[in-house]
This record gives structure tokens, sequence and C-alpha cells, in this order.
């Protein structure tokens, strides 16, 4: 996973009068676990709307007073209407311990399906798996230039070395699927050899007479 970092300052009450002052102040109350007691915490909203509204994931790095932990976000609870985040909780990371994250799905080339006039749909954005810390990639890269108008990639066909995906086996990732106006390139190769035989006994037939 990508790295980031994080300054906290320890929160002087936990009550809901400190984390609206602590909004008002621009800084989002957060809490840290998993490692133990739990530590209450704020920081900058500006610094960690940067790793919430990114789609990659982060081991991040947090600093509060000097003493630093390795954590993922766990969860974020956002305003409903302003769209920024009013409590995030971290998960203190555990070199020994697997950690369950979702990681952003990128497709990488051009389907062969969609030059011939499919369409490519992309059902998962990310994935949840589980794996060690230092395993964990930082994103799962999917090659599609050789997907035809009807194929697919399911989530059985992943292979990410040391990792569980904890999604359906058989659910597909992405596919190809026929549009309008899509030309199957069997049959398009099928039409050409046709054309080119009708071609050949022509000249044939002008030769005889």
């Amino acid at each position: 996973m990508k790295k980031a970092q994080l300054s906290g300052s320890p929160r002087a009450s936990v009550g809901k009068k400190g984390a609206k002052a602590l909004r008002v102040d621009g800084r989002v109350p957060c809490v840290l676990y998993g490692g133990g007691e739990q530590t209450h915490f704020s920081v900058k909203s500006t610094d960690v709307e940067k790793l919430i509204f990114s789609p990659d994931v982060f081991q991040i790095e947090i600093d509060i007073d000097g003493a630093k932990k390795m954590a993922v976000i766990q969860a974020t609870q956002m305003h409903p209407v302003k769209d920024k985040p009013v409590h995030v909780d971290f998960l203190e990371l555990d070199a020994k311990k697997p950690v369950k994250v979702k990681l952003p799905i990128y497709t990488e080339g051009s389907p062969i399906g969609v030059m011939n006039g499919g369409k490519l749909r992309q059902n998962y954005r990310n994935i949840k798996v589980v794996g060690l810390p230092e395993v964990l990639p930082e994103a799962v890269t999917i090659q599609v230039a050789d997907l035809k108008i009807g194929d697919s990639i399911r989530i059985s066909e992943l292979e990410l070395e040391g990792v569980t995906i904890l999604e359906p086996s058989e659910a597909v990732v992405v596919g190809v699927k026929m549009a309008r106006g899509a030309v199957d390139e069997e049959e398009e190769e099928e039409t050409e050899g046709e054309e080119g035989a009708e071609g050949e006994s022509s000249d044939e037939e002008k030769s005889e007479n």
C-alpha cells in the first residue's frame, strides 16, 4: 500500500461539545484502536480529506505528540449535506496480523471488443481483501486488451500473492457487453472471407470467358 503521514493532537474532551468545537476550528475528531487502549485525537480536516477522497489505500503514520503509530482508515462518518468528514476511525496495524482493506481496481489496455463497438462494463471499482500489511498491494491492475465482446474476468481469475479476496468467486469484475451497432470480430472475419471467395470466383469466370 501507499504510505502517508498525519499529524494529530490529543483530545482534551471526547464529548459532543468538544467534537463540535474541533469541527468549527477546522479539525476532525478521530480514534485509533486495535493496539490495546483507544487513543482519541484530532487532525486537520484538509489533511485527512486528501486521504479520504483518494481512490488509493494508505498505510498512515500517525504522529500524536511524538508517539508514532501505523494505521489504516477503517471507517469515516461524513456530514450529510456538506460532504465533509465529521469523524474518522483508524485501525492500528500490526505487522504480524492480517488486516481487511478495500483495494482499488484499475484496467489497462484497450479491449478488442470495445474497438468493435462493444462497451466495457466494470462492476467493481474496489474489492475487499485481507492480508498482512507488508504484502498488500497498492491496487489491482487488470489487463483487458484481449477481451472480446462477451468476454469477462471474474473474481476467481484474479491472482494476488499472499492476499485473500473477500468477494464472491464467480462475480464478474469487468467485461465487454454487446452494444447497438457492434460487430462481432469472428463474424467480421467470416464475412471478409466470403467476400474474398466471391471475388476469386468472379475472376475465374472472367478468365473462362
